[in-house]
C-alpha cells in the first residue's frame, strides 16, 4: 500500500455490497481513503428526487465500515469541487456509473481549476448484471 490519499464521492443511500466492493477497491489504492458524501439538496437535484436517508444519517452509516478513514460532506454546489481542493487527493476513484463525474473532474484538471489528480475508474462487482 502506497503513502496516497484517495477519494471517493457518492450519495451512499444505503449502504449495500456494491458500495462494499468500492470501499475496499479504493482503500487498496492508498493509505488513506476519504469519502465524500453528496449533500441532501445535491442529490435531489441530480436524481430529482430526495434521498431515502438524509446526509447525517448516510455520513453515519459510512463511519461503521472499517476501510474510511475520513467522511465529509460534499460541497453545496455540484461542480466546484471546493471539497477537493481541500483535501488534496492524490487519487480519485470513480465507480462504473459515474461517467459524468469522471468526464467533469477531467475536464476541470485540463482547465487547471484543480491540480493534477489521478483518476482511477473501478469496476462493477458483479459486471454479468450490473451496469450502466
Amino acid at each position: 500500500m502506497t503513502n496516497k490519499t484517495v477519494t471517493i464521492f457518492g450519495v451512499f443511500d444505503g449502504i449495500h455490497d456494491g458500495h462494499k466492493y468500492f470501499i475496499r477497491e479504493a482503500k487498496k489504492l492508498g493509505s488513506q481513503l476519504v469519502v465524500i458524501v453528496a449533500r441532501d439538496d445535491v442529490v435531489t437535484g441530480m436524481k430529482g428526487k430526495s434521498p431515502v436517508n438524509n446526509e447525517v444519517e448516510r455520513i453515519n452509516s459510512l463511519l461503521t465500515l472499517d476501510d474510511i478513514d475520513l467522511v465529509l460532506l460534499g460541497d453545496a454546489e455540484n461542480g466546484t469541487y471546493k471539497i477537493l481542493k481541500e483535501v488534496n487527493p492524490d487519487i480519485i476513484c470513480l465507480g462504473y456509473d459515474q461517467k459524468k463525474l469522471h468526464e467533469n473532474i477531467e475536464t476541470c484538471i485540463k482547465k487547471g481549476n484543480l491540480p493534477e489528480i489521478e483518476l482511477v475508474c473501478i469496476n462493477s462487482h458483479k459486471p454479468e448484471t450490473l451496469h450502466s
